[in-house]
């Protein structure tokens, strides 16, 4: 390594040689002739120049000085150094506009960013007003988390949805209801913390209250029974005489919490076959429809549970087993449905629309291959 003043030294030395070689260069463009000459000189064996001053090894230096610049160096004029400093501000309006849009995770998020927006986030009441917990935050929300969220709300709570929320136990939930007596739709599938008692005396409050709660789930939730079905929908009597029951479709089941479909009061049912308190699902096809016309509700027939009534994934229609066709994802289809999707190229069979990102697609190319031929026929080849 060559010290700095051995460097200037050098440069010294040499200038002569160099200028008339880049005359022309230096002319027209702003160069440093420092720059340049550390250039030049940083990939050379510089100890062997000093040591040795013999006549070979100055004029290979020179050589080396005239040899082209590389594609990738730039030379930069010194007025073009400078960089302009902008004076930090507050966030831009319409970022305040959207945060009542957020989803619960990137609204927490939003509100680590500065101090406007924290203000923003923990002040406003109106983010708030509608509290969906979905993943990555339900396998971590507790009830002490929920109560915090929930304050935010400051007794003005629409919808509570906590969605497979596995740590939220009665008491958590009951904590919630009796601060918010306004919510008029509570989602609570998959909770498995929850028990059906605890369901019951939270329907009871929203209910001996305001009246309020248009929609309920509570799929997933073990154990519920008949008889505590039926208390269930006699404390919605009241709201079920001024809001017609509407059919629970299959292919509806999956639609988001603020869609424009209407949905059932309560997502569960007694199955008319296997008597189990299920989801049962009614048939959308007008040849169902029409078998009993005196009939407000469609015919018992093809009402069902999933597991005794087989689906058209796309059209929700009943099936029989001769009438299911195969597809990739080992969901159900009908004959019509099967043939309006695109298939695979190797196995003819198609997708749902639900499954429509396993396909393996090429960029150039709106045809697609399945998974399964993907690994067996495409991966091994490569």
């Amino acid at each position: 390594m060559i010290s700095f003043p051995s460097k200037i030294n050098l440069y010294k030395k040499f200038l002569p040689s160099f200028l008339p070689s880049y005359a022309s260069l230096c002319s027209s463009k702003p160069v440093l002739i420092l720059e340049l000459m550390h250039h030049w000189t940083k990939n050379m064996e510089i100890s062997q120049v000093i040591e040795d001053r013999e006549p070979e090894a100055m004029e290979k230096l020179i050589q080396k000085a005239k040899d082209p610049l590389p594609s990738n160096f730039c030379i930069i004029p010194r007025e073009e150094y400078t960089i302009q400093e902008t004076k930090p501000g507050p966030p831009h309006e319409a970022l305040f506009l959207v945060l009542a849009y957020l989803p619960l995770f990137e609204l927490l998020a939003m509100g680590e960013v500065c101090m406007s927006l924290r203000d923003a986030v923990h002040k406003d009441v109106l983010p708030w007003l509608n509290i969906i917990v979905e993943r990555p935050l339900n396998l971590r929300l507790t009830d002490e988390i929920l109560k915090n969220i929930a304050s935010k709300a400051i007794g003005r709570l629409k919808t509570l949805a906590l969605m497979n929320c596995v740590k939220i136990t009665d008491d958590g939930l009951q904590s919630v209801i009796d601060r918010n007596h306004g919510i008029n739709k509570l989602y609570i599938p998959a909770c498995t913390g929850l028990t059906s008692g605890g369901v019951i005396r939270a329907v009871k409050t929203l209910s001996e209250h305001n009246h309020s709660l248009k929609s309920l789930r509570i799929n997933g939730i073990y154990n519920i029974e008949k008889e505590e079905l039926e208390i269930l929908r006699s404390y919605l009597q009241m709201n079920l005489s001024r809001q017609m029951q509407q059919p629970m479709l299959f292919h509806h089941r999956n639609l988001s919490l603020f869609s424009n479909k209407s949905e059932p009061l309560i997502d569960v049912d007694i199955c008319p076959k296997c008597k189990d308190v299920r989801m049962v699902y009614d048939c959308p096809r007008e040849a169902c429809k029409r078998k009993n016309k005196k009939l407000i509700q469609l015919t018992a027939s093809c009402k069902g549970c999933n597991l005794c009534i087989p689906r058209c994934e796309e059209c929700g229609g009943c099936l029989e087993s001769e009438e299911i066709e195969e597809t990739a994802c080992g969901d159900n289809l009908c004959s019509e449905c099967w043939l309006k999707l695109p298939k695979c190229n190797f196995c003819n069979r198609p997708y749902c629309n639900q499954h429509t990102h396993w396909q393996c697609k090429h960029s150039s190319s709106s045809d697609f291959v399945c998974d399964v031929c993907h690994e067996r026929y495409v991966w091994n080849f490569t």
